[in-house]
């Protein structure tokens, strides 16, 4: 019903800078949060950014100066700003967004992207 499909992901050297963005289509009411993701070879999945409908946004503290979470409602779009990126950035990047359905209107729904991939190397 809903897809999220990220893009800007890629090779840097340590300093440079990316920027990803997400994309949701499909059908639905609204979109409340919505975040990045990321998870590195052997490591569990963890937050980056989150952004919610009212502008509120949180960081780890591991990306807190170098990051910049924004999102457009009017395009349905998050995008993650990185800049001094590092080594221990490089990992898969996913985007998630809680999702409010049309006739679900109870309910939120956890999407993800499939991820894009950001290598940073030294």
């Amino acid at each position: 019903q809903v897809q999220l499909v990220e893009s800007g992901g890629g090779l840097v050297q340590a300093g440079g800078s990316l920027r990803l963005t997400c994309a949701a289509s499909g059908t639905f009411f609204s979109i409340n949060d919505m975040g990045w993701y990321r998870q590195a070879p052997g490591k569990q999945r963890e937050l980056v950014a989150l952004i919610t409908r009212g502008d509120t946004i949180n960081y780890a503290d591991s990306v807190k100066g170098r990051f910049t979470i924004s999102r457009d409602n009017a395009k349905n779009t998050v995008y993650l700003q990185m800049n001094s990126l590092k080594p221990e950035d490089t990992a898969v990047y996913y985007c998630h967004a809680d999702v409010v359905l049309w006739l679900e209107m109870t309910r939120v729904n956890d999407y993800w992207g499939r991820g894009t991939q950001v290598t940073v190397s030294s």
